[in-house]
């Protein structure tokens, strides 16, 4: 059976709430929060998921996309969620 190796990536990871538009990133970190990885797992949503900005908002707030669904982020959470480029 192959096993695959996720590589941590050498570039520096940001708050979601700062991505662009238009932008895929990959989750890889969420601090903790009031419920966040729950509320976050009843999204379908967790660390290591490839999401893509769809709009973002002047105060933080973030419209994603993952596999056909989206989801508006308010700012706090969007704020604890850290995210990197995908490739």
């Amino acid at each position: 059976m192959k096993q695959e190796k996720h590589q941590k990536s050498s570039q520096p990871s940001f708050p979601l709430s700062m991505a662009k538009e238009d932008e895929k990133v990959r989750i890889v970190s969420v601090r903790r929060g009031r419920n966040i990885h729950e509320r976050l797992l009843g999204m379908g949503i967790q660390v290591d998921d490839v999401i893509e900005v769809i709009q973002c908002q002047q105060k933080g707030a973030v419209l994603i996309s993952k596999e056909n669904n989206r989801y508006m982020l308010g700012g706090g959470m969007a704020l604890k969620i850290h995210v990197i480029k995908e490739e």
